[in-house]
């Protein structure tokens, strides 16, 4: 049995993990997006993502009305590459992490654990977050 959510979220997938992108409106979704595909991540969806719940996990995706599409704020809706991949990360843009080293995040998805980091307010976190993706916390098994 599939269960499937739809989330006002943007989410991009990098080496084929799933990244996906919550917070309010404005909060820099898609501008965190735009700035993870400059570093060679490929969009799932903005805006809008649909989570699939299967056998093997979460899987990401875009609707099919948006499919492709990402707003960049002062430029317009751009067209970009999309794929689906499965949920790895997800980055709350909500909660600003005040911690300079801090404890592992964890949010509950469709009944899924999944880690979670909060928002950064420095230039390197873009950065940060494609490392975490590709390499994960010294501290995590």
């Amino acid at each position: 049995m599939t269960e499937t959510l739809r989330l006002h979220a943007s989410a991009v997938a990098v080496d084929g993990r799933g990244v996906l992108i919550r917070g309010a409106s404005g909060s820099g979704k898609s501008s965190l997006a735009l700035q993870l595909i400059g570093l060679g991540a490929t969009l799932i969806a903005d805006d809008q993502t649909e989570l699939n719940l299967g056998a093997s996990g979460i899987l990401l995706s875009a609707p099919a009305t948006i499919r492709g599409q990402i707003e960049a704020r002062g430029v317009g809706i751009l067209r970009a590459e999309t794929v689906t991949a499965p949920l790895h990360l997800v980055v709350d843009l909500d909660v600003v992490e005040t911690k300079r080293l801090p404890e592992l995040h964890q949010t509950l998805i469709l009944g899924q654990s999944c880690p979670c980091i909060h928002k950064v307010d420095t230039p390197a976190w873009p950065f940060a977050v494609l490392q975490y993706v590709k390499g994960g916390r010294s501290d995590q098994d």
